[in-house]
C-alpha cells in the first residue's frame, strides 16, 4: 500500500529546482520551509547563486569583448570571477548582517541566521531571471528587452527577499 502522506521536496527528487521555481509564486512558504537549513548549506546556496550569476554574465562579456577588443574576454571573465565569486559573498554577508541589525529598530526581529537565509535564497531563486537577462545581454545587447529582463530579475529578487524576511521575522 502506497504512503499517501505529503512529503517535503527533497534533494533526491529535484527539490532545489522546484523550490526555486515555487519561490516565484509562494516565496513565504518556500523560505519558511527552508528555515531549518544548516549554515553550511546556506553557504552552498550563496555560492551556487554566485556561480549562476557568473555564468549569466559570460554572454554579455563575450559580446563586449567582440565589440571592443581592447579588453580581452579572459580579462573580463577574470574580473567577473573576482567580483562575483569572492567579493559578492562578502558583501552578501555584510548586507544580511546590516538588515538583521536594522530589524532591531522595528517591532519585527530578524536573527542574523534568518536574514542570511532570506537574502541567500532570494539570490538563488532569482537566478533563472538573471540567466535570461544574461542571455539577452549577449544575444541582443543594450535594448528595451535587456532593460525589461533585468527589471524582472531585480524586482523578482526584491519580491522574494522581502517575502523571505516577512516569513522569518518574529514579532518582539
Amino acid at each position: 500500500m502506497a504512503d499517501k502522506t505529503p512529503r517535503a521536496i527533497g534533494p533526491a527528487r529535484g527539490g532545489m529546482v522546484l523550490r526555486v521555481l515555487e519561490s516565484w509564486w509562494a516565496p513565504r512558504r518556500v523560505v519558511r520551509g527552508l528555515s531549518g537549513m544548516p549554515d553550511r548549506v546556506m553557504l552552498v546556496v550563496l555560492l551556487l547563486a554566485m556561480l549562476i550569476t557568473l555564468i549569466a554574465q559570460a554572454p554579455g562579456h563575450a559580446r563586449a569583448a567582440e565589440l571592443d577588443p581592447s579588453i580581452p574576454l579572459n580579462a573580463r571573465i577574470g574580473g567577473a570571477v573576482m567580483g562575483t565569486m569572492f567579493m559578492m559573498p562578502l558583501l552578501a554577508y555584510g548586507v544580511a548582517a546590516l538588515v538583521g541589525a536594522l530589524s532591531r529598530l522595528t517591532p519585527w526581529r530578524l536573527t542574523g541566521r534568518a536574514s542570511r537565509l532570506a537574502l541567500f535564497w532570494a539570490l538563488l531563486a532569482a537566478a533563472p531571471a538573471v540567466l535570461l537577462a544574461g542571455l539577452v545581454a549577449g544575444l541582443i545587447g543594450p535594448s528595451p528587452a535587456l532593460t525589461l529582463t533585468r527589471a524582472i530579475a531585480g524586482l523578482g529578487f526584491l519580491f522574494i527577499w522581502a517575502a523571505g524576511i516577512a516569513a522569518l521575522a518574529r514579532r518582539a
